[in-house]
């Protein structure tokens, strides 16, 4: 795996098929994101996603720039050779080349071969996997018989469930670009509450699909897939679910809290320690 990894770093990012090892295409992580898992080259696709999405979030903001540059992300620039990339990598982690190159590049390679095999894991304990959608040029209706309705009525759950999932994840992950960029704290927590509605329109989701459709899966593993979120007690949870519930817009659900400051600081507090539920004009935000 180490080696596969290593291998990489002679061509850099982004990976082609002909330098993919089957030990790389062949992680969970990697087939369950390619669009055809039995094709190579929309796994080579998938390596290069998960690959730039882990550098991206590289776990030592000391060595992330070094790291990105080695494989050839920015700092580095398109087209650079390995000898250019690395010494670029060395200046970023502030070492000299060949000891960079001796003791701490073998140890990044790890690294991203660590974080490639728990992303694998991760995704082996995976409940549910997101459908895949393939294009459409012609209309298929339903057909008027119960099995038809009943499958058709799963595949709106289903639907509804992911696209709920997926809208509470881009919340959260505007969170966390809000702090890398150290954003004003207000705008923060006017994001923070807006994923907070959005989580909570997804667990809602995620309630209704597991009673009605599959009682086997645990909702909170289920919920997790968007993101991680503060702790909050069983009550607490259910609280922001049943503000969201309805159909509510992001002003009725501020508007269904609307005094329960304990609650948004349990949020709010999660990612942005000591900072008190936002408000604007005396607002809830």
């Amino acid at each position: 795996m180490v080696a596969a990894v290593a291998r990489l770093l002679r061509r850099g990012l982004p990976v082609i098929p002909a330098v993919a090892e089957p030990v790389l295409l062949d992680l969970h992580g990697i087939v369950a994101r390619a669009i055809d898992p039995a094709d190579e080259a929309s796994r080579t696709a998938a390596l290069n996603s998960t690959l730039r999405g882990l550098l991206a979030r590289f776990p030592d903001n000391r060595y992330a720039p070094a790291a990105r540059a080695l494989f050839g992300l920015p700092p580095a620039e398109p087209g650079q050779n390995l000898t250019a990339r690395r010494d670029l990598a060395a200046e970023q982690a502030g070492h000299e080349v060949h000891h960079f190159r001796k003791r701490v590049e073998p140890r990044l390679i790890e690294k991203v071969a660590w974080e490639l095999l728990a992303d694998a894991d991760r995704f082996t304990r995976s409940p549910m996997i997101a459908p895949r959608l393939a294009p459409l040029t012609e209309r298929q209706p339903v057909q008027p018989d119960p099995f038809a309705w009943e499958v058709a009525e799963h595949e709106e759950n289903l639907s509804r469930l992911w696209s709920a999932i997926y809208a509470a994840r881009a919340e959260l992950l505007t969170i966390e670009r809000l702090i890398s960029l150290d954003a004003d704290r207000i705008d923060i927590g006017h994001q923070a509450v807006t994923a907070a509605w959005r989580w909570a329109v997804a667990r809602g989701e995620v309630t209704g699909y597991t009673t009605a459709f599959a009682p086997d899966q645990e909702p909170d593993l289920l919920i997790s897939l968007a993101g991680w979120v503060p702790a909050l007690t069983e009550a607490q949870a259910s609280r922001l679910v049943e503000a969201a519930g309805g159909g509510a817009s992001r002003e009725q659900f501020v508007s269904s809290l609307h005094g329960e400051t304990g609650l948004g600081n349990a949020w709010v507090k999660g990612f942005l320690p000591g900072t008190p539920y936002p408000e604007k004009n005396g607002q809830s935000s």
